[in-house]
């Protein structure tokens, strides 16, 4: 269902608590389970997160020509996609502070034939100027920002007005009959799995640990409209709640 937003001002406001975990951490944690991230979300999503990506791109509104920056982009999925649908004449960057993630990414990018620029840089600080992109996006990365207002800011801050900035991330579905059996998989199943796969089990329980707890659906709309960088914010749940994209249209004038 989309989620209409009031006018907002077009300086980006940002909340001024940090809610997020500790930045060394999770970039320890990432660097951890890199080679095994792909085979694990492969099998722990039992393949739909290629499903949820190929919507984060549709809210996008991404078209030929248009200019991507695709943060925490972890071992590039999405930056992928993006590559494809802006076709030869757009660009893609791909940004993480992980460097391990990074190398995974560029690697393949190349074995895909595809031209992305991967760089590494933190979602709090981008290195870029204003209004560079068409787009901005990150995939499953928002939740593990230690100030994630800030980070949607930012991201907006570089995104031209009438451009979009799209988050995929995590929810709770909310069925009666839905909601137990998925907190059971989250909280038991995933987290042993994914422990197997990688050799750190840790770090699937953090997954299920933060995800359970990080704003989601209208919540997590708040959270965008009150940066004050959106002029519209548009909410759309997948595969029942697991997932949301949401889209943000950058305020200000062109």
């Amino acid at each position: 269902m989309a989620t209409p937003a009031p006018e907002t001002p077009i300086v980006p406001a940002v909340a001024p608590a940090s809610t997020g975990p500790s930045a060394p951490s999770v970039k320890r944690m990432f660097a951890s389970i890199a080679g095994s991230y792909d085979r694990a979300n492969q099998i722990l999503s039992l393949g739909m997160h290629h499903g949820w990506r190929t919507a984060a791109v549709r809210w996008s509104g991404a078209r030929p020509g248009d200019r991507v920056l695709d943060c925490a982009t972890g071992t590039g999925d999405l930056a992928l996609a993006f590559r494809r649908a802006v076709g030869a004449e757009g660009e893609v960057v791909g940004t993480d502070f992980c460097d391990e993630m990074i190398a995974l990414a560029s690697e393949k990018a190349g074995r895909a034939g595809l031209s992305i620029r991967y760089e590494t840089a933190d979602v709090l600080s981008l290195p870029y100027d204003d209004r560079s992109f068409d787009i901005a996006s990150i995939a499953f990365g928002i939740r593990n920002v230690e100030d994630p207002a800030h980070g949607l800011a930012e991201m907006a801050r570089v995104v031209r007005p009438g451009g979009r900035v799209v988050v995929l991330e995590f929810g709770q579905p909310g069925s009666a009959l839905f909601a137990p059996l998925y907190r059971f998989y989250s909280r038991r199943i995933l987290p042993a799995i994914g422990g197997w796969v990688s050799g750190e089990r840790s770090a699937y329980e953090y997954l299920d640990r933060t995800s359970s707890r990080f704003p989601a659906g209208e919540r997590f709309v708040a959270l965008m409209r009150a940066t004050g960088a959106f002029r519209g914010v548009e909410s759309h749940p997948l595969t029942g709640g697991v997932a949301y994209v949401y889209a943000g249209e950058v305020g200000g004038e062109g």
